[in-house]
């Protein structure tokens, strides 16, 4: 079964527009694994417009399930992922003036610079990941790299998916079967909701794992935190 890993950002913004502890993250947290979930993601930037420095060093001693940590790998990301050492950090392309992810890596013209940042990230014991397109050739780069596992970035695949469901998944597909023969596991994410995540995980059902966040907090509006984070995990099964 895909794990789901609950990336709690936006949680992390609203506490934020007012100030103060409301919501409480660090609630939020033990009760999203409560609930069902079987990782925590976020995304720590360097603005801290969501999760600050120290929400790092605040969630890390209370999760039970997977720890994930999100960003772009400057010095301050890998300071806090080799002091937190969570269970995977995963290297998204954005810089600080970036408002969310919104592209894979180029494994080809940055080789050089995630191998390095890949074998020492590894030399901390964290498992790595990368944000990657769906291309088959960015996929046969991240294995040249040396990185655990690539996370498809979803995007396309959510905007297209009420066009055509079918052609969305196509290279995501193949994208994902060139990462899994090369010995990479696979993640993905980003627009994944109640809507379109059962398809992707039955036509690729070897992902290991979905980092859900805007959606997820937007449902849980409507549906409550403990109901969405269920009715995600039956999408699923």
């Amino acid at each position: 079964m895909t794990k789901l890993s609950v990336n709690v950002n936006k949680f992390a913004t609203i506490r934020n527009a007012r100030g103060g502890n409301n919501p409480n993250l660090i609630q939020v947290v033990k009760d999203c694994e409560r609930f069902g979930a079987q990782g925590i993601t976020i995304h720590p930037r360097p603005d801290e417009r969501h999760i600050t420095t120290k929400d790092v060093y605040d969630i890390k001693p209370l999760v039970t399930t997977e720890f994930n940590i999100e960003g772009y790998p400057d010095e301050r990301y890998l300071k806090l992922v080799r002091e937190n050492k969570p269970a995977q950090a995963t290297l998204v392309p954005d810089g600080p003036d970036v408002l969310t992810s919104n592209k894979g890596w180029d494994t080809i013209k940055n080789e050089s610079l995630l191998s390095e940042i890949i074998a020492e990230i590894k030399s901390y014991g964290v498992r790595t990941s990368i944000f990657v397109d769906p291309d088959p050739e960015m996929a046969e780069g991240a294995a040249k790299v040396g990185t655990d596992r690539v996370e498809l970035y979803t995007e396309d695949f959510a905007v297209n998916y009420e066009k055509d469901k079918n052609k969305a998944i196509e290279p995501y597909l193949k994208t994902a079967e060139i990462a899994k023969n090369a010995g990479l596991g696979i993640n993905a994410g980003h627009d994944l909701d109640l809507t379109n995540l059962k398809f992707l995980v039955e036509k690729i059902p070897f992902i290991d794992e979905v980092s859900i966040g805007h959606a997820l907090v937007c449902d849980a509006l409507y549906y409550g935190l403990e109901n969405t984070i269920q009715l995600y995990l039956k999408q699923l099964s």
